[in-house]
């Protein structure tokens, strides 16, 4: 059986659009991702602050960390890839241009972000 010419194109074509790698993400807006924080504030914001919800550990920093890992993050706890109750349930209230200004915001720049 011959295999049509166009088939790897199709197949090409529906895979990516089912698969946005990182490189590919959207540019985020750090002024944007600024007003957006709030929601991060009640754990992220707080130096040295540990969570005792699931268990107790220490929060990360977002400031200074990779655009391209906060994206991944957020999008890995929407997608359920992740399992940390209270992160998946904001992370799947955020858009992909949430995610991105989010990021764009935590990573610009580190001395900046490091206090919030």
């Amino acid at each position: 059986m011959r295999i049509p010419t166009v088939a790897p194109i199709v197949i090409a074509g529906v895979l990516g659009a089912a698969v946005t790698p990182l490189w590919a993400a959207e540019a985020g807006d750090p002024a944007a991702g600024e007003r957006k924080t709030t929601m991060c504030q009640g754990c992220h914001g707080i130096p040295g602050y540990n969570t005792a919800f699931p268990e107790v550990y220490r929060v990360p920093r977002l400031g200074g960390q990779h655009a391209a890992y906060i994206v991944k993050a957020l999008q890995d706890y929407k997608a359920g890839n992740r399992s940390h109750p209270s992160m998946r349930a904001i992370a799947s209230g955020l858009s992909d241009k949430d995610m991105a200004d989010l990021a764009a915001y935590y990573s610009a720049d580190a001395a900046k972000t490091a206090a919030k």
